[in-house]
C-alpha cells in the first residue's frame, strides 16, 4: 500500500530542498575591464580577482626587459557571459595576429579553464608563455592594501618539493634578479632563460600546483595549467601557475587548460583531485 505523507511534511521537505538550493556555494563570474572576478559565499571577503591575463611573453625573458622585450600586447574581448554567470567566453587578439579563445566555467568548488590559441598567419608567432594574475590579499586574510610589506602573506602560500607541500620562504629563498621581489619556479623542462625576470628559485618543484591556505587554515586555493611554464610569487599578494604556449607555427593551434581549486583544508584530497585533472604533471620533475 502507498503511503501518503502528510502535507505538512511534503511542504517541510520541500522547503529543505528550496534552502539547500539556495545555500550551495556555487562560485560565479564576473568581467570587469581586464580582470575575472569569482565570487562566492564561501570565499573570504565574497570573491577574488585575477588579472586576465595580464600578459603574453616571448621566450629569453629571464634577462629581458619586460615592456620592450617580454611582453607581447593584446586586446581582449568578452564574447558571451551565459544567464547564471557560470560560463564565460573571451577572445584575446595578439598584435602578431594570434587568436586566443577562451572558455572559462564555474562550479561549485572550482573555475575551469579550457583555451585554443590559433595563429592564422604566415609567420610564426613568439607567444611562448602567458601569465594570469589571480589577487590572494583577502584569502589568506592579509587585506591591508596601504601596507608596504607585501611579504606577509607569505607563510600561508605552499607549493610541493621533494613531494612535499612546503611552505613560503621556502629554503633556498633567492633574491636576485632584474626584478625584485618575487620568487619564480621553474620546472625541469623549461629553459631556465624563459621565465619571469624575478628572483629564480635553485629549486624544481614536484608538480605544477601552487596555492594558498584561506586566513583562518579552513580553505585552500590552489591552481595548475597544462601545459605549464612555471610557478611564481609575485608581488602584489599573488599567485601564478603561468601556462606554456611554445610559440605558434602558421597554421597552427594549441589546447590549453587550467584549474582554480577552492575546497576545504584537505591537502591529500586536492592532490588526489590534481593528479586526476592533470596526469602529465603527476611525479613530473
Amino acid at each position: 500500500m502507498k503511503k501518503i505523507l502528510p502535507s505538512c511534511c511534503v511542504l517541510l521537505a520541500l522547503g529543505a530542498a528550496g534552502f539547500a538550493a539556495e545555500t550551495k556555494p556555487t562560485l560565479t563570474l564576473e568581467r570587469s575591464n581586464n580582470f575575472l572576478i569569482v565570487h562566492g559565499p564561501q570565499l573570504p571577503g565574497g570573491h577574488f580577482k585575477i588579472n586576465y591575463l595580464e600578459a603574453y611573453c616571448r621566450a629569453g625573458s629571464t634577462d629581458a626587459d619586460w615592456r620592450t622585450h617580454t611582453v607581447i600586447h593584446h586586446k581582449a574581448e568578452t564574447l558571451s557571459m551565459s544567464e547564471d554567470r557560470q560560463t564565460l567566453q573571451l577572445r584575446d587578439t595578439l598584435d602578431d595576429g594570434v587568436i586566443v579563445e577562451h572558455t572559462i566555467r564555474a562550479h561549485d568548488d572550482e573555475v575551469d579553464f579550457q583555451l585554443v590559441a590559433k595563429n592564422p598567419t604566415r609567420v610564426r608567432s613568439e607567444a611562448h608563455w602567458a601569465q594570469a594574475c589571480p589577487r590572494l590579499h583577502d584569502f589568506t586574510g592579509f587585506n591591508d592594501l596601504k601596507s608596504k610589506n607585501l611579504d606577509d602573506y607569505l607563510p600561508k602560500c605552499f607549493l610541493f618539493l621533494d613531494g612535499k607541500l612546503a611552505r613560503m620562504p621556502t629554503r633556498a629563498w633567492a633574491k636576485e634578479a632584474r626584478y625584485i621581489p618575487g620568487q619564480v619556479w621553474c620546472p625541469a623542462n623549461v629553459p631556465r632563460t624563459d621565465v619571469n625576470p624575478r628572483p629564480l628559485s635553485p629549486l624544481v618543484p614536484s608538480n605544477g600546483l601552487i596555492g594558498c591556505f584561506s586566513g583562518d587554515e579552513k580553505l585552500i586555493w590552489a591552481t595548475a595549467w597544462e601545459p605549464y611554464q612555471e610557478l611564481f610569487q609575485g608581488v602584489i599578494r599573488c599567485l601564478h601557475a603561468d601556462f606554456r604556449i611554445g610559440g605558434l607555427q602558421p597554421g597552427e593551434s594549441k589546447k590549453i587548460r587550467g584549474k582554480i581549486y577552492v575546497v576545504p583544508n584537505d591537502v591529500e584530497k586536492l592532490l588526489r583531485r590534481y593528479a586526476k585533472d592533470f596526469p602529465e604533471q603527476t611525479g613530473k620533475h
